[in-house]
């Protein structure tokens, strides 16, 4: 087993200091175990041999970065390892790839290898305004920002309080309004219009996916989820209680990141319509398949005999097709029309309803007002339907969608 002497005359005239070779860890790192002594040359490197004699007799364990004793030497690196290993389990999987490509990209080869204890504020508030001046948005910062704070604050915690955050009190830089990116736009009722006009040409699935999109503001993943025993027909009620996301091979069915996530929507008669419609040719499919068409089999899969939810990118892709079919600005995605619903609510229910029909967990509050939430989730159904049918608010509905401009 390899070590090393060297002079310490920072520490005294007499002072080595012996290094012995451990290993390389689970990262590939050269590992050492060193140690202070003082005396002579010659007794220094007895010392070693005896240091080395007794490494060769303990069995080599040489820690990776996440079982690092948490002290002066935890980097940042070491703190973001620590909480994968030990916290990114409760995340989605979602956020656990957005988090691993912030690391990745913008941490672990520049202040992920600095010690926690070195760093002040104002190294922290330099590393911020280097990721802005190499072009980084506000937003990427600020993410950035968040991962660190909370790698920190966990490691303070795993070290007794004897690490402080040093990111707890730093600032960002600001960003002039030329600088940020804008916010997603929400579409007009006229382009909304122009969009279902081309959807309903690709069929009646994915008619039905944009047209209760934009009718409830229910976000992409919760719309894959969907299954026909989620729908009541009868009183024009959906549950919303799950939620599709994109995983390494697939997708994975998961439950909200909330309480407020979970909800009962009122839906306009025709989007209940463009339902009942997709279920009777996907029944007509099961039917030919000689299959059962259940409860539990999701509404716009794109084989309704198998039990398969569809890929929310799939249905991102072909919205784009449809956009750019009906003329609509590139600027407008499909989660623009969750969008759209919440500023088409705003002169028609309360604010308070608005956030808890489109699954805020800002509101909890609002869920104690039963029937006040179900009377004005109803008259937010009909208005948005209307619209979405170019008609005025209490015109019967017939399920059709007029073009844009159309009386």
């Amino acid at each position: 087993m390899a070590g090393s002497i060297r002079k310490r005359p920072d520490k005294g005239a007499d002072a080595f200091e012996l290094r012995v070779f451990l290993g390389r860890d689970a990262n590939g790192r050269v590992q050492h175990r060193s140690r202070l002594f003082h005396g002579t040359q010659r007794a220094a490197e007895r010392a070693l041999a005896r240091l080395i004699t007794t490494q060769e007799a303990t069995p080599a364990i040489v820690p990776n970065e996440a079982s690092r004793a948490w002290g002066p030497t935890t980097t940042i690196n070491n703190a973001i390892t620590g909480w994968k290993a030990n916290g990114w389990d409760d995340l989605s999987p979602s956020t656990t790839r957005r988090y691993d490509s912030i690391w990745t990209t913008h941490i672990k080869n520049s202040i992920g290898r600095r010690k926690i204890a070195s760093l002040s504020p104002y190294d922290v508030e330099v590393y911020f305004r280097s990721l802005k001046n190499a072009g980084l948005s506000e937003a990427s910062v600020r993410q950035a920002r968040a991962m660190l704070h909370r790698a920190c604050r966990l490691a303070r915690k795993w070290s007794g309080n004897e690490l402080q955050n040093p990111i707890a009190d730093t600032e960002l830089p600001t960003w002039k309004v030329s600088d940020q990116t804008n916010d997603v736009r929400a579409p007009s009722i006229e382009e909304v219009r122009s969009l279902l006009i081309s959807a309903k040409r690709l069929g009646a699935r994915i008619y039905a996916y944009i047209l209760l999109i934009a009718a409830t503001g229910i976000r992409r993943g919760e719309a894959c989820a969907i299954r026909w025993g989620d729908i009541d027909f009868e009183n024009e009620v959906i549950q919303i209680d799950e939620s599709i996301v994109m995983v390494e091979g697939g997708v994975l069915v998961k439950g909200p990141k909330s309480k407020a996530g979970i909800r009962r929507l009122a839906v306009d008669t025709a989007t209940i319509e463009s339902l009942r419609v997709l279920r009777d040719q996907c029944a007509d499919l099961a039917d030919i398949a000689e299959v059962a068409l259940t409860d539990l089999h999701f509404v716009f899969a794109s084989d309704p005999t198998e039990d398969v939810p569809p890929y929310p990118d799939s249905m991102s892709h072909a919205f784009a097709r449809i956009r750019d079919d009906a003329g609509v600005a590139s600027d407008v995605h499909l989660h623009s029309l969750r969008h759209f619903h919440a500023t088409a609510l705003d002169p028609v229910i309360s604010e308070a309803q608005k956030q808890a029909r489109l699954g805020w967990s800002t509101v909890h509050m609002a869920r104690h007002y039963t029937d006040v939430i179900e009377e004005e989730d109803r008259r937010a159904a009909e208005h948005i339907g209307c619209l979405l049918a170019g008609k005025e608010s209490g015109e019967p509905q017939t399920g059709q969608v007029s073009a844009p401009g159309a009386a």
